[in-house]
């Protein structure tokens, strides 16, 4: 039933003849349009603006003195508004959807990598590519829990993940009780930030020891303890009296280079320690095995970052192993 029709409705042939009624229906009309427009979501705000004022210009452009055939040309124009603006909206909600699940995805590999898991294995992989396709509130609600349980399987230690490997933890204490009988990243922290408060320059060097779960699986943990502590000897021998060494993870190293502003030079420098490294000898259930540690180092100017905090996204990588 046209509006026309239903303004007429009730009323006697005499009286609907009498009523000049076309204004009152027009008047039916805009009022629906510009309701039917509030009512639109507000995907961005400027968009939504602009949309609700060209459909409130158009509505208002239909009068009862045009004909027919102008107005329902007026009133399409009015519903390709409605169409245009529906398809941004459904555009933007889709880039914007992407563009979470893409920062949701980065994230959870960065936290992956942070605490020993390779977000590539067969037991993170899964998690990661699911993301992509989270589109309920159900699944989403779902994918949390999974999540959760990966995360903090029952019975695991301190809340690590079970894939996580205990040489890979960041240390963030800063007590010196681990076995390279350096302080821990905690410390580490604080150095470079009293050093950016005071406007000094330098690097971050992040050495990392390879082999180290080969050596535990083969020799047991004091034999991991005798080679973490041997390398941090090591380094603390080669490296200037001022630089200060941190306990980062039970195989990694963190050193806080002062002073230095030139990479390359530091690069070579470090280039040369790594170069130098020979076997260490550990005594097992009283007898004397030779083990070379493989070293390398991620270099990282103070200068890049932007709080000290920044120092914990230092993430070891992978060392070449045996």
């Amino acid at each position: 039933m046209g509006l026309r029709q239903m303004a007429g409705f009730g009323r006697s042939p005499s009286e609907a003849k009498e009523e000049s009624a076309p204004p009152a229906v027009d008047r039916c009309l805009t009022l629906l349009v510009q309701g039917a427009a509030l009512n639109m979501p507000e995907i961005d705000a400027e968009s939504y603006k602009a949309f609700r004022k060209n459909v409130s210009e158009d509505a208002m452009q239909v009068p009862d003195r045009l004909p027919v055939e102008d107005k329902l040309a007026q009133i399409q124009s009015i519903v390709r508004e409605f169409e245009s603006y529906r398809k941004g909206a459904e555009g933007a909600l889709k880039e914007r959807q992407s563009g979470w699940r893409a920062l949701v995805s980065m994230q959870l590999q960065e936290l992956l990598a942070r605490v020993g898991v390779d977000p590539g294995s067969p037991d993170a992989a899964p998690l990661v590519a699911k993301i992509a396709g989270l589109e309920t509130g159900e699944q989403i609600q779902a994918y949390r829990e999974r999540l959760r349980v990966f995360l903090h399987p029952t019975g695991a230690e301190q809340g690590i993940p079970a894939g996580a490997s205990k040489f890979k933890v960041a240390d963030h204490t800063t007590e010196n009780d681990n076995a390279s009988g350096l302080r821990g990243g905690g410390a580490a922290v604080e150095h470079v930030k009293r050093l950016m408060e005071q406007g000094g320059k330098g690097f971050i060097a992040l050495f990392r020891l390879g082999c180290l779960e080969t050596i535990s699986q083969r020799f047991g943990v004091e034999a991991v303890q005798d080679s973490l502590m041997a390398v941090s000897a090591f380094l603390t021998h080669n490296l200037h009296s001022n630089d200060a060494i941190f306990h980062w993870s039970d195989s990694s190293l963190l050193v806080v280079l002062e002073g230095r502003i030139n990479m390359q030079l530091v690069t070579a420098e470090l280039l040369r320690i790594v170069a130098q490294n020979r076997e260490i000898t550990v005594n097992i259930e009283d007898r004397t095995v030779m083990l070379r540690i493989p070293l390398d180092f991620d270099l990282t100017p103070i200068s890049n970052l932007n709080c000290a905090e920044d120092v914990y996204k230092l993430t070891p990588k992978p060392v070449a192993q045996w």
